[in-house]
Order: C-alpha cells, then structure tokens, then sequence
C-alpha cells in the first residue's frame, strides 16, 4: 500500500513599505493581492470567498459520489457571495452560496449534493464555528 502524505497547508504573506501583500502557500504557489476597486485580481476578501466556493464545489463532487448520483453529476458552478456588516467590527454577517449544476440531476438531487456539500466542506465547517485565532509575533 503507498504511504500517502497529507497535503501541507498554512500560508504567509509578504508585504513591503509600499505596494500590496504577496502571498506564497506552503506548497509553493504564490498570488498577488490588489485592492483597488477597478483593479483586476484578488483581495483578501474575495480569497476567503473563492476558498468556500473551491471547497464546496470540490465537497459536492464528494457528495455526489457518497449519494450514489455520480453518474447523473456532470460538473457544478459555485457561486459565493458574502454580506458585510454595516457596523464595527468588520466582518462577514452571512454567506450565499450558489449551485449551478450540470447532468441529469433533479431539484431534490442536487439539494442533497448541496447540502451534503455543506457538511463535507473544511472551510463552511470553520466558519460556521468561528475558529480561535491565536496571535504571535517571532
């Protein structure tokens, strides 16, 4: 049997007296961060909306094979959006996430995918729990 290893994770962000953050994973994979309004890219906002929207979309997959529909399951489009808070902190006061699926799959079908998707998904497991951050500095 191979010797499967997990997937280190964690990643670090570099930033400058001027200019915006570059981020690296601990994989090696890197991304500049923009904040402009008309810029085109990502900013940390949007990282953490495409991380639920990754996630979940890789969990329906997951789902789909659990609920015995992979065969009906084609492929699926996630859409993530989030609502700010008007007030102090900010923040985050909801999430809307959308499936868009394709295949032969019914209304109910694609509920439960969603649904089982939801459960299965590291990252809406911990925002639903509000995680402990714990601040350091080196």
């Amino acid at each position: 049997m191979a010797d499967l290893k997990e997937r280190p994770i964690g990643a670090t962000a570099t930033l400058g007296k001027s200019g915006y953050p570059a981020i690296r994973s601990e994989t090696g994979g890197e991304l500049d961060i923009v904040t402009g309004a008309s810029e085109a890219g990502f900013n940390p906002l949007d990282l953490l909306l495409a991380s639920l929207a990754a996630c979940m979309s890789m969990s329906a997959r997951i789902a789909a094979r659990e609920l015995g529909l992979v065969r009906s399951f084609e492929g699926v489009e996630v859409g993530v959006r989030g609502e700010k808070a008007s007030d102090e902190p900010s923040r985050f006061t909801s999430f809307t996430v959308t499936f868009v699926f394709q295949g032969a799959l019914d209304l109910e079908q694609q509920q439960a995918i969603a649904h089982r998707a939801e459960a299965i998904c590291t990252v809406s497991n911990s925002l639903a729990v509000s995680p402990q951050i714990v601040i350091g500095a080196a």
